[in-house]
């Protein structure tokens, strides 16, 4: 039914623009919106996943901050475990970009982020959770950093905003994460994750309008100074008008997201969290029972993140390739992670029987597994030279299409 319509037309598709608008409040409303204390400011758009909304957040941010406090050098301070979407942000907008090592409990370090902190320091970014290792980074701290410092922090939700407002429901110890943490000024989070929605499906909050479109005001006049969207009246076209990175985007994903949220429900989020968080916790226990295994951190939410001392990590991942189990190959450990969901919550049972076997299996003859990924894992790794990783990763995207 809305395979064809385009949510830059919302004079021809008023459904479309109707079910954006519910989108984003149904989520906002997890993230804080309800306190009255925000005064209703709470805004956003949808986007095409987390990278873009990532993208927006950080792009008002750097004119925001410019149009607020003269910065014409942005930089952008991030721990090294936040998402690669902040490194294309960075590019894209000529940000200077500063990964800080994390904490040895893998969370972002505070105090190594604040001696980053600088008169260009337009943001810092911390995430709930993070994509590596599951791990929530210490909002409340890095926020009150922002606050002092009067910079900017956006929260990377894209894995959490649909699961940690249900867990804290459920009674989980989760540390606060959203709009009710005073400091947190962006927030971007997945409908196409735990939100259940189609791919292609995320929303990008700001705490205020004032972070999307400045309102300047002085006795003498008032003008906005806009920091996200794109207008254009000069156009032979006609006027245009346009929120995110897309010019068309498909309304078909935007009904598929809202038919996602209402069919749900909050009762039907409810019951899923519990049943991933439940596997979640059994995966946990059952990695720490494998002698040659170790969780890293204390994940809090739905990934783990596994390594070993004793056996090459990357080869177990061969192992269970060839099991026809998916999992995600990481570095700064080297490990691997699995990101349970609603699939693997009757197969963490057979999960855990197979990486014993592929632990065993690589630890008895960890020669039969030199032809598949770990050795190109295992190599990118080990060279000092990371210019030289990223000149084969750029040469293998650039021969593939």
């Amino acid at each position: 039914m809305f395979a064809h319509t385009n949510p830059l037309h919302p004079d021809l598709f008023p459904s479309i623009a109707k079910f954006e608008a519910e989108v984003i409040a149904i989520t906002a409303s997890l993230l804080g919106a309800k306190n009255t204390y925000l005064g209703n400011q709470i805004c956003g758009n949808m986007t095409s996943g987390g990278t873009e909304s990532i993208l927006m957040a950080v792009k008002s941010t750097r004119d925001y901050m410019r149009s607020t406090k003269g910065i014409t050098k942005p930089e952008m301070i991030i721990p090294e475990s936040a998402h690669s979407a902040y490194d294309k942000a960075a590019q894209y907008f000529n940000i200077k970009l500063w990964r800080v090592p994390v904490d040895g409990d893998f969370r972002a370090d505070v105090k190594s982020i604040k001696r980053f902190v600088n008169h260009n320091t337009i943001m810092i970014v911390g995430s709930a959770p993070g994509f590596p290792h599951g791990i929530i980074d210490p909002i409340e701290d890095l926020a009150a950093l922002a606050l002092n410092r009067k910079i900017c922090f956006h929260v990377d939700l894209c894995l959490g905003g649909f699961v940690l407002p249900f867990a804290r429901r459920l009674g989980y110890p989760i540390p606060a994460f959203d709009f009710t943490v005073s400091g947190v000024t962006s927030i971007s989070v997945d409908i196409h994750k735990y939100g259940l929605g189609p791919k292609g499906t995320s929303v990008v909050l700001y705490r205020n309008h004032q972070i999307r479109r400045v309102n300047f005001k002085s006795h003498l006049y008032s003008y906005f100074q806009n920091h996200q969207f794109v207008a254009v009246t000069e156009w032979s076209g006609g006027l245009y008008i346009s929120p995110s990175m897309a010019g068309s985007r498909s309304g078909a994903l935007v009904a598929g997201a809202w038919a996602s949220l209402v069919s749900i429900g909050m009762d039907g989020y409810l019951g899923a969290v519990q049943k991933v968080m439940q596997a979640s916790e059994k995966l946990k226990k059952g990695i720490s029972n494998i002698a040659d295994l170790y969780v890293i951190g204390k994940p809090q939410m739905t990934i783990v993140a596994f390594a070993s001392y004793t056996v090459d990590i990357y080869k177990v991942n061969d192992a269970m390739a060839s099991k026809g189990w998916s999992l995600n190959a990481l570095h700064k450990p080297n490990s691997l992670h699995i990101c349970v969901t609603l699939q693997h919550v009757d197969m963490i049972e057979k999960f855990l029987e197979d990486l014993a076997v592929a632990v065993k299996t690589v630890k008895e003859n960890p020669g039969d597994f030199e032809d598949g990924m770990a050795p190109i894992y295992g190599a990118a790794a080990k060279m000092p030279d990371r210019g030289l990783v990223k000149e084969l990763l750029i040469a293998y995207m650039d021969n593939s299409t």
